[in-house]
């Protein structure tokens, strides 16, 4: 029988909880400790679990248990960069929920205390991992609609949910929406169309979501819809199309391509559709030739996450990672990336500009 890997999580919230269910089903892995200052998440993630485990109330005595093989980070985004500077000497594999901190310059921090580290360092960026969108991705490489022009993504979903202390309503916590949220979408992006981005143009407001609340006087600053333009320097450009008001959508994410030769396209089910499968569509120009693909998800997998089973599949390249002794699929600098580019989105908003990606000096 192989050894179990040992996971200790930092930051017992709804990723956290995520996290546990998904570590629950795959056999050669376990949770043998938690860390949270909250008591009731602690005590939900707990109920997730058919066992007692130690849990603690900050990192650090959770890193002096020394239990764990492998830390998950899952805390608010604010806490990352104090989180990963104490936790690193602990020399254990770390995988590291997206936004990998909230600021570029954080992140360049990291990356470089980080130099020669002996364990795996793994920025968690779950989409890659959607079954419809790795298809897609591996279609795209594979030259199946020629050479990329052109790549849009499209997610409308619901408002970000309540979280302890309203920590995710204001940008000064998060790094704003299109670094909290859309990191994701900038990461998918580079992946796809395998080059750097140039330059990025933006427009977005807070046009419907969290007007009317108010925390102690602060009002939350957070967008929620947005149109971002990112060029790359191999010509290629990309559009995301957000909109966080607008949860009766059968799909949450939608995914198009288009090359010389044709045209690809795909979409991710929003969890409450119920839906388990998603279609994979390719639309060649010679011809007129349609080929279609249904590409199916366990529903123990679905039901274990709120991503279209990608937090399952990334645990298992995590941990395949972890025993073969390889380097992360999802590294350090493409955490980075991903942040600069929602950084720079932001700032276009802002300023009502084109921002050009030599102004972070990555």
């Amino acid at each position: 029988m192989n050894k179990k890997t040992k996971y200790a999580i930092i930051g017992s919230g709804a990723m956290g909880r995520e996290h546990i269910r998904n570590i629950n089903i795959i056999e050669d892995a376990e949770v043998v400790a938690l860390s949270d200052p909250h008591n009731n998440s602690l005590k939900q993630s707990l109920e997730l679990l058919n066992k007692n485990i130690p849990t603690f109330t900050n990192h650090i005595e959770l890193m002096n248990s020394n239990l764990a093989d492998a830390y998950i980070v899952s805390s608010p985004n604010f806490t990352h960069i104090n989180i990963l500077q104490d936790i690193i000497v602990s020399k254990k594999h770390l995988l590291i929920e997206k936004p990998l901190c909230t600021t570029t310059d954080d992140c360049k921090k990291f990356k470089e205390l980080t130099k020669n580290y002996p364990a795996v360092i793994w920025t968690a960026m779950e989409y890659r991992y959607m079954p419809p969108v790795k298809k897609m991705i591996k279609a795209i490489h594979n030259n199946k609609i020629g050479d990329l022009k052109m790549l849009s993504i499209r997610e409308h979903r619901f408002p970000f949910l309540k979280k302890i202390n309203d920590w995710n309503r204001f940008s000064i916590n998060s790094g704003g929406t299109l670094v909290e949220k859309c990191c994701h979408f900038f990461d998918l992006m580079r992946l796809i169309i395998r080059s750097e981005p140039e330059k990025i143009y933006a427009s977005g407001k807070q046009d419907v979501n969290h007007l009317n609340e108010d925390y102690n006087g602060k009002k939350p600053d957070i967008i929620d819809n947005a149109y971002v333009i990112v060029d790359f320097k191999n010509g290629v450009r990309s559009l995301l199309d957000l909109c966080m008001f607008a949860e009766n959508s059968k799909y949450q994410e939608e995914l198009c391509a288009v090359g010389n030769l044709g045209k690809i396209e795909t979409e991710v089910p929003a969890s409450r559709s119920g839906l388990a499968s998603s279609e994979l569509r390719i639309g060649l120009r010679e011809n007129n030739k349609m080929e279609t693909e249904v590409v199916e998800v366990d529903k123990k997998i679905l039901e274990a996450g709120h991503h279209h089973g990608s937090t399952y599949y990334e645990h298992l390249a995590f941990l395949n990672s972890i025993k073969k002794n390889t380097k992360a699929e999802v590294s350090l600098n493409d955490g980075l990336m991903a942040v600069a580019i929602g950084e720079a989105a932001e700032l276009s908003i802002k300023e009502n500009r084109v921002v050009f990606m030599k102004e972070f000096k990555l």
